[in-house]
């Protein structure tokens, strides 16, 4: 039982930094390394680079709470660990 928890505690850790790094690209290379690129293409009338500076890392973080959502229930189910 106790290899069991510690592999689904392995699991967890694994899909928590997975999401952060996704985020962490997002917020950081799309917002302000690549904004320069990014300007190039407009999106509702703002240069893109301004765009994800703005409101694409929040919108990334909050899809990104739905999907730990997600995964996290299918995987407490499959560890048994669910309330």
């Amino acid at each position: 039982m106790k290899d069991r928890l510690e592999e689904y505690w392995r699991k967890n850790i694994s899909v928590v930094s997975v999401l952060l790094c996704i985020w962490a690209v997002v917020s950081y290379f799309c917002g302000i390394f690549f904004v320069k690129p990014l300007n190039n293409i407009h999106l509702g009338g703002f240069p893109l680079g301004f765009w994800f500076a703005q409101q694409g890392s929040i919108l990334v973080f909050v899809v990104l709470i739905f999907v730990y959502y997600k995964i996290m229930n299918k995987l407490d189910r499959d560890y048994d660990v669910h309330e």
